[in-house]
């Protein structure tokens, strides 16, 4: 049997959130529809992930619905993974930087109204792990070469500088004073929103359940797969029954 995909969202007190992972999962499995998708959250929403993998048998591949390195990422999905024992269980890589996501992101903008020749702020949530603002810095120059080589500044909601409307002025100090803001969150939500507030001129709507996810959703889950099996658990000896 396949590993269940456990797509890893970071949950939000924002009901749009929650709708907006389901449906992407729902996109997943009309791509693969014998494939077992479970959605689980850190945090803030209903089904939380260890209960999720609680209710699995067999094996199962976690793969975070997060754009970059981080916390959640290198501690909170290892940590329940190694947790979930019954299981053989990976966890996958996030999803950026990605090709596929950088085309997600073009694409919002042009649904926005952006046009050649505007430079763009790339809002991230931000953190202060430095493997996270590498992995933001990567896919703002990917992006920016995908609009034609404009300039793409990456900005934060938190942890991080500089912050959407800081990198806004940057730009108008540099002669750009038409600015889109692309909006690099997987999902609507507080930080989406405070930072698209920032645009001068116009403002992307987040990923959401945009067809290139799904994709880049089950190419980390064959990713993951493709791996080498995580070693068996040694058994306990006074777990043996006579």
């Amino acid at each position: 049997m396949q590993p269940t995909l456990v797509a890893v969202a970071h949950g939000s007190r924002d009901p749009r959130a929650l709708h907006t992972a389901l449906a992407l999962l729902e996109r997943v499995r009309e791509l693969r529809p014998r494939l077992d998708v479970r959605l689980g959250h850190i945090e803030l929403n209903e089904p939380l992930l260890d209960s999720v993998l609680g209710e699995l048998r067999g094996a199962a591949v976690l793969v975070p619905l997060l754009l970059g390195r981080g916390y959640h990422v290198k501690r909170d999905l290892p940590a329940a993974a190694a947790g979930a024992t019954h299981l053989r269980t990976r966890v996958a890589t996030p999803l950026g930087p990605h090709p596929l996501l950088v085309e997600a992101l073009y694409e919002r903008l042009v649904e926005a109204g952006w046009t050649a020749g505007t430079a763009v702020v790339l809002a991230a949530a931000g953190s202060r792990d430095p493997d996270a603002a590498a992995d933001t810095r990567r896919t703002a120059a990917m992006l920016a070469e995908r609009l034609g080589g404009v300039p793409v500044v990456p900005a934060y909601a938190s942890a991080a500088a500089p912050s959407a409307p800081e990198a806004v002025r940057a730009l108008a100090a540099r002669g750009h004073h038409r600015t889109a803001v692309a909006s690099y969150f997987a999902a609507p939500g507080r930080f989406a929103a405070q930072t698209a507030a920032a645009a001068p001129a116009l403002a992307a709507a987040p990923l959401g359940d945009h067809p290139a996810l799904a994709r880049l959703l089950l190419r980390r889950y064959d990713e993951a797969c493709a791996r080498p099996a995580p070693p068996a658990l040694p058994v306990r000896p006074e777990l043996v029954s006579a």
